[in-house]
């Protein structure tokens, strides 16, 4: 397996955003969705969906807890048909439409984290969020915003864990709505298995870290590195609707 220039550059995105989740929770899909966008957009939604996958196999399996999948559930039910609007969503936009999804969903993400709105852990609530991360997550790779909204107000541990499962176990309903739909191509999928290195290396590096910094620090830099990266995603695609038009 053979790595030009563009792919080293791919396994540093992934192994940051891997490295970033594992030690708070969230951003492997922030940080590098819309930075292997801007690279190529074949990389979203199934790669980072794939990757993200893996991702979530070793946290859990780090932990060896058992699963927390019973207050997610209504959510990991909502998914599946968010998912299938997803896949059909992105099946009308063009790249740099996507471009644009992608790059807002990040950004909202950026100012759910910020807990400007507050929501109840509620069934319903979490019914809603596992469809709107379906819808969101297998459009544009980015699903965590809607449940990073209804998660505020839980500890960091008890989300962590719950989101984790929520992940590993409606993360597959994507990518069998992808691949049921002709969107998952072969080709994407060695892109995915030339990048899990990287992951794998983000999560041990993450277990060697963990304990030993401030994990406030690192969490307002992945804020501000995603609201770059968006902003950045934003500009580039509308560049590019413009120089179609």
């Amino acid at each position: 397996m053979t790595y030009a220039a563009i792919d080293c550059l791919a396994l540093l995105i992934v192994l940051g955003g891997s490295l970033v989740q594992a030690l708070l929770g969230i951003g492997f899909a922030l940080l590098a969705a819309p930075l292997l966008f801007l690279l190529d957009p074949g990389y979203v939604p199934g790669p980072i969906l794939l990757l993200g996958f893996v991702l979530a196999c070793c946290m859990l399996l780090g932990k060896r807890q058992p699963l927390a999948w019973r207050r997610p559930l209504p959510a990991i039910l909502g998914r599946l048909p968010g998912a299938w609007c997803g896949a059909l969503l992105l099946g009308l936009l063009p790249a740099a439409w996507l471009g644009l999804l992608l790059g807002g969903c990040v950004l909202l993400a950026t100012l759910s984290s910020y807990r400007w709105l507050a929501l109840p852990c509620s069934p319903r609530n979490l019914g809603i969020a596992g469809f709107c991360s379906g819808l969101m997550g297998t459009a544009t790779s980015v699903g965590g915003p809607p449940m990073a909204l209804v998660y505020q107000g839980r500890s960091r541990v008890a989300a962590c864990d719950e989101l984790a499962a929520f992940f590993l176990l409606s993360t597959p309903l994507s990518l069998l709505v992808l691949l049921h739909q002709g969107r998952l191509p072969l080709d994407q999928l060695a892109g995915a298995l030339k990048l899990a290195p990287a992951v794998l290396a983000g999560y041990g590096l993450a277990r060697c870290l963990e304990g030993r910094i401030d994990q406030r620090s690192p969490r307002q830099l992945l804020l501000l590195l995603s609201l770059l990266a968006a902003g950045g995603l934003v500009l580039v695609s509308l560049w590019r609707l413009l120089r179609g038009g």
